[in-house]
């Protein structure tokens, strides 16, 4: 069989299996869950820029279908990021005014890179130090790892 015969033969084989799909709906595309994608991982890191950071914890989370991943509270960080209504800058509270933090500028930057309710997320806040982070994020399930 000729080269020019075979490249032919593969032509309309392929041809014919498209139309087949198409008649068939193989070829339509189908969900296969009824829930957005939820899946994060987030990190706490040294430094005040997270290309050169050193990563001092990380954590994974996915919300759906259930709450899972190596995050230790995963159901209740979950639940944390639902209050958000997808703007991950009101996971900052107001710093507690009742503890007092050290003016000493040691840069601790969280992250939050992955998938949020279908829709692409990398969110993060740099804090003078880790003093000024534990003030603002306490009582906050998602970096609580």
């Amino acid at each position: 069989m000729s080269l020019v015969v075979r490249y032919r033969f593969a032509a309309v084989s392929a041809a014919a299996l498209l139309c087949l799909a198409g008649a068939t709906g193989m070829a339509e595309a189908k969900p296969t869950s009824l829930y957005a994608p939820s899946a994060m991982v987030f990190a706490v890191s040294q430094g005040d820029d997270t290309a050169g950071a050193t990563v001092l914890r990380a954590a994974t989370l996915s919300c759906m279908p259930t709450a899972q991943g190596t995050h230790p509270d995963p159901k209740a960080a979950c639940t944390a990021l639902n209050s958000t209504g997808g703007s991950f800058d009101r996971l900052l509270a107001a710093p507690d005014t009742n503890r007092a933090c050290p003016m000493l500028y040691a840069p601790v930057t969280v992250t939050a890179d992955g998938v949020w309710q279908g829709s692409r997320v990398s969110w993060k806040h740099t804090f003078s130090n880790t003093c000024a982070m534990s003030a603002t994020l306490n009582g906050n399930a998602v970096f609580a790892f």
